[in-house]
């Protein structure tokens, strides 16, 4: 495959950024989106040029890091896989693909590719644990869960953190990520005794950093890598509302 990549190159989180294209040839339709990336970035250094720098860790679709939006889509085209379970097969011989980091003004650009998302662990600090006395680890079945509330908790926790629901999000929106950590929590009995607190902070939290309102389109849910369903947007709604009634 011959493809052309529109990138976004910036210095730093102070200086303008701008596209740059640059040609691939004799891509291997099975490469991994991240993979095509390391090869233009060997280019790049055997020519004495800056590579692009992108965030990875795992490249499995565990950490989140890899956070592209790919023509448009952030982790492009496919639904539910992050960028680096995205393959070149994806795409056409010739084609031309445009790549930005996630566009967000809580998330800023801090160099090409990535984004500063630590206001996701700030959100997660006000709340987004239970407090437990430690000592030995109490039996399995001591604590009973209804098995729908246990598989709707596990659905939840499959948030990965990425942020694709707020690149995706015409507002910016991070309702999706807090509504999933707050819904993992509450659906579980370790969760109960901090509802109140856990609520209050982290919807107000999320409103500090400036992340914006839900606009209920959806986006967020299609373009989620794990699909986690705006349900849990409701869920955390009412556990807001009845902390705030008391």
């Amino acid at each position: 495959m011959n493809i052309t990549i529109k990138v976004w190159r910036q210095k730093s989180n102070t200086s303008p950024g701008e596209f740059k294209m640059y040609s691939l040839s004799d891509v291997s339709p099975d490469m991994s989106f991240l993979e095509m990336f390391d090869v233009l970035n060997e280019q790049l250094v055997r020519k004495g040029e800056d590579p692009v720098a992108f965030d990875h860790d795992c490249r499995e679709g565990i950490c989140g890091m890899c956070s592209m939006v790919i023509n448009g889509q952030p982790h492009g085209p496919l639904r539910g896989v992050t960028t680096c379970q995205l393959h070149m097969r994806s795409f056409n011989d010739g084609d031309t693909i445009v790549v930005e980091p996630w566009r967000a003004a809580a998330f800023p650009v801090l160099k090409d590719l990535i984004v500063d998302r630590t206001g996701f662990d700030r959100i997660m600090s006000t709340g987004g644990f239970v407090s437990v006395n430690t000592g030995n680890a109490q039996d399995a079945n001591t604590l009973l869960v209804p098995k729908p509330d246990a598989d709707e908790a596990f659905g939840a926790a499959a948030c990965i953190g990425c942020g694709a629901c707020v690149a995706a999000c015409k507002n910016a929106s991070a309702m999706l990520f807090v509504a999933a950590k707050v819904s993992q929590l509450a659906l579980l009995p370790q969760g109960k005794v901090e509802a109140k607190s856990r609520a209050e902070r982290m919807v107000a939290q999320m409103d500090d950093e400036g992340f914006g309102n839900c606009t209920n389109t959806y986006a967020c849910e299609a373009e989620c890598p794990k699909e986690i369903s705006v349900e849990h947007i409701a869920r955390m709604n009412r556990e807001y509302l009845k902390a705030k009634l008391g």
